[in-house]
Formats: structure tokens, sequence, C-alpha cells
């Protein structure tokens, strides 16, 4: 179906839409004038949101088996003035969970980590090995050394920071990602190495 106007709806149409815009632009001009000669305009400029000064670092993930979990890394850094916290990450070759290393009855054992990671403003967060890191819970499919992973890092604020991160062959301290597995520590409070069988 073919919606037209007549000749007369469409005169009427266009004189309206023309002294709407002649009105808008009057009032535009009016306002943007009076707080341009006094600079005394009340509202302020609307803050970035944190993700325009969010970045990342160096990433990397550990290569891995299908269906076994693995984590990623890297260094965030906040370039903004206020603090900003990492509430959740997502990536299409797993399901994520935010995950920190943590003293428990005398053992290093990985926990979801309560809160997220807050990056001082400023300042910089580390996802390491034996640390804070992205848990990818179980991925689809193999992560090959060389492999490029996408993620993304979900703020507070409710912006959201892409990055690709390569996959990397990682034995480190031999630590498991596998759930219920934590790491002996050592009198000096360095790991041990993996619990895991």
């Amino acid at each position: 179906m073919r919606f037209s106007l007549s000749s007369g709806s469409r005169r009427r149409t266009a004189v309206s839409v023309a002294l709407a815009g002649v009105l808008t632009t009057g009032v535009l001009a009016g306002c943007g004038s009076s707080d341009a000669a006094t600079g005394s305009g009340t509202e302020p400029a609307a803050a970035p949101p944190a993700a325009a000064t969010l970045t990342i670092k160096d990433p990397w993930v550990k290569a891995s088996k299908a269906g076994v979990m693995t984590a990623a890394f890297g260094t965030i850094t906040n370039g903004t003035g206020a603090d900003v916290t990492v509430t959740g990450a997502e990536s299409p070759a797993s399901p994520l969970e935010l995950h920190e290393m943590a003293m428990q009855d005398g053992k290093m054992v990985m926990r979801e980590k309560a809160g997220g990671f807050t990056v001082k403003a400023g300042g910089s967060h580390e996802l390491a090995p034996g640390g804070d890191h992205l848990m990818l819970m179980k991925p689809a499919q193999a992560i090959e050394a060389g492999d490029e992973v996408s993620f993304t890092l979900k703020l507070s604020d409710g912006s959201a920071v892409p990055f690709t991160a390569i996959a990397k062959p990682f034995a480190g301290a031999e630590e498991s990602y596998a759930p219920g597995h934590g790491m002996e520590m050592a009198p000096s409070g360095m790991p041990m190495g993996s619990m895991a069988p």
C-alpha cells in the first residue's frame, strides 16, 4: 500500500515543517547566544563513560582444550579521575566469571570475586596467574596458541570495554583452574604448585 498526500496537504505539511524549523533554529540560537555571551551555562558537561578511557594492556589467554576451564589476563588501566568497577565479562568463546585467588584455611583457593574488580582513578589493576583473572568456565572449542579471543568487560556505569587477547601456551606454577582445587602456600606465601591430581 502506498501512502500519498494530496497537493493541498503537501503544501500545508511543507509550510508546517519550514515554520517548525525556523522556530527551533531561533530558539536554539537565542539560548546559545545568551549562554555564550554570559558564560553562565548551568548544566555541566556530561562526563564521558568510563569505557572511553579504560584500557587493557598486554591481554592474553591461557591456551586450553575444549570444555576445560582456562583464564584470561592483562593489566586494566583507568585513565579517568574516578574509580571504575568491572562488574562482569563476556566472550563468545565461553561463559565467564570474575575470579580471584585468596587464602582460605592456609591454602590459596580460587573463587568468584564478589563486587568485581575496582580500578582506582588513574591507576591499574593486574589480572595475572595466581591472582585476579577472567575465568573462561567452559570453552566451546579448543583455544590454541596464537588464537585471538574477543572479550567485553562490563562496567558499573553500564558501559562496556571490548578487547582481544592472544592465546599462549603457559604452564606457570602449574596452577589448575578446575573447581575445588587450590594451591598450597610455602612459608614465604608463594604458591608451591597445583593440588590437582
